[in-house]
């Protein structure tokens, strides 16, 4: 069983990145209503990304058997797109630079190899989300749609975000062929 200060780092992040799963799929909705079509299939990516990121740590969690209250932290209020971005840059900041890094250090610190490996995915793949969600940001300011060139490519292992014509030939982060990305 995983101990219980990494069972509590996992169920935190398991309910937010669920929140942010579902959160990034309105966010599409309201990008798409206001033209902003490539920013919709932005936050969709990503929104699959942090699926695999709540799949993996909730597949850490699998050797319980009980009912539990998942208390973790979201920005909300959700508005415009350009509102929506912001929001979304300070939920990946926030995983950055506070969250993903403290979860890291307490896994590795408990021996906890698979939580280890789950958070080090989310980290890597938040820190490319954040700056993909300034570049987006910085064009909707200014009224105009994140120009996407070629597909947002996720890997269905980590996370991992990537912006082209084809998927990275394998994942930087986890290894995985590019045949296994998902495109949006």
């Amino acid at each position: 069983m995983v101990r219980a200060m990494t069972k509590e780092a996992l169920l935190s992040a398991f309910g937010g990145e669920s929140m942010a799963h579902l959160r990034y799929l309105v966010f599409a909705e309201v990008a798409e209503k206001e033209g902003y079509s490539n920013v919709a299939r932005l936050f969709r990516a990503i929104a699959y990304s942090e699926f695999v990121h709540a799949r993996n740590h909730y597949n850490n969690l699998k050797e319980y058997d009980e009912d539990v209250k998942v208390a973790a932290g979201l920005p909300i209020g959700p508005g415009n797109t350009s509102k929506n971005l912001e929001l979304g840059i300070r939920g990946e900041e926030f995983e950055i630079n506070e969250m993903y890094p403290i979860y890291l250090e307490v896994a590795k610190a408990q021996g906890e190899k698979g939580a280890e490996r789950s958070f080090y995915f989310a980290l890597e793949a938040e820190k490319i989300h954040a700056q993909l969600y300034r570049e987006a940001k910085g064009y909707v300011i200014n009224k105009q749609d994140y120009p996407l060139k070629g597909n947002v490519w996720v890997c269905p292992v980590c996370g991992h975000t990537y912006v082209g014509d084809e998927a990275p030939g394998k994942c930087p982060i986890c290894g995985v062929p590019k045949d296994k990305y998902v495109g949006f």
